[in-house]
């Protein structure tokens, strides 16, 4: 069968600059290195990294909590401890720093400068609304920069369970939103809180892999096969964005789940990817689709 590979599936900038870091980091498996909680949102890749010396420790959605792991406990003062590339709180990253290892910074420079917008409001006083997903890393994250004056909606209702907000307020979002749902929700919030100032913090990357999506449907794709972590919330967006063209849409992380008894039924299939879905998978999966 004929194969439409999206241009953008595949590696964002953040996530390859994250994983050149953190490997970077371990001359050539000469020493550890620690991340809080998965570098990027891709099993098969951080089963990768594992084997090359990059261990995955901590639990994200605590400000304390990773002091008592046993493999920090046993790390050698040249081991290096990675801030992941979905960032973290100013509190979490001042606690991983009390740990005693070296320290650096993977995080995505689109997260860092959606950090760097609400801290800018918060120190002006302003009251931040985050647009995503409040059990999301990179979420829990930025609301550490608000001030304890922050807020996370997912939906309509969750802006109408918002205690009364006033003085003005700054509202972004998570950086892989969809940008229609974001400004939808930014349309409502404003008919409530008309001083507020909403800022597009979806990154680019997100924008071009949505729209790449479209493209596949124009293209003549007949159904769409996305790849990607089931727990990757830009893939998970990615699928949903397929099924919205009207396509069929097949979310699977390997070439393994592949039906391609199903598939075969289609003479054109579109392949898109997560940002953090490394090529090797890609390849692996158009290869066998064109094989079919």
């Amino acid at each position: 069968m004929k194969v439409i590979r999206a241009k953008s599936a595949g590696f964002c900038f953040g996530v390859e600059r994250a994983i050149d870091i953190a490997m970077k980091c371990t001359e050539d498996g000469t020493r550890k290195v620690y991340t809080d909680g998965p570098l990027i949102h891709n099993r098969q890749m951080m089963e990768r990294l594992q084997n090359s010396g990059i261990l995955e420790i901590g639990d994200y959605k605590s400000e304390m909590g990773i002091g008592e792991d046993l493999r920090i406990k046993g790390a050698s003062k040249d081991d290096v401890l990675v801030f992941r590339a979905h960032g973290v709180s100013p509190k979490r990253r001042d606690y991983l720093k009390s740990l005693g290892l070296k320290c650096k910074d993977a995080t995505c420079r689109d997260v860092g400068k959606i950090a760097g917008v609400i801290k800018l409001h918060a120190n002006k006083g302003y009251t931040t609304v985050i647009v995503g997903d409040p059990n999301h890393p990179e979420v829990i994250g930025l609301l550490g920069y608000a001030d304890g004056r922050g807020y996370v909606v997912k939906s309509k209702e969750d802006i109408d369970k918002l205690p009364p907000l006033s003085g003005d307020i700054c509202m972004v979002s998570q950086s892989t939103m969809f940008t229609d749902d974001f400004n939808e929700m930014a349309e409502y919030f404003k008919s409530k809180y008309p001083n507020t100032d909403v800022i597009d913090t979806i990154c680019g990357a997100t924008k071009e892999r949505q729209k790449d999506v479209r493209v596949l449907a124009e293209k003549g794709a007949e159904a769409i096969v996305v790849i990607g972590g089931k727990h990757s919330a830009n893939t998970v967006k990615l699928a949903i964005m397929a099924r919205r063209t009207g396509l069929p849409c097949y979310h699977i992380e390997t070439a393994a789940e592949l039906d391609l008894q199903e598939l075969k039924k289609f003479e054109t299939i579109g392949v898109t990817a997560g940002a953090s879905t490394p090529n090797f998978l890609i390849d692996e999966v158009c290869k066998a689709l064109e094989n079919a």
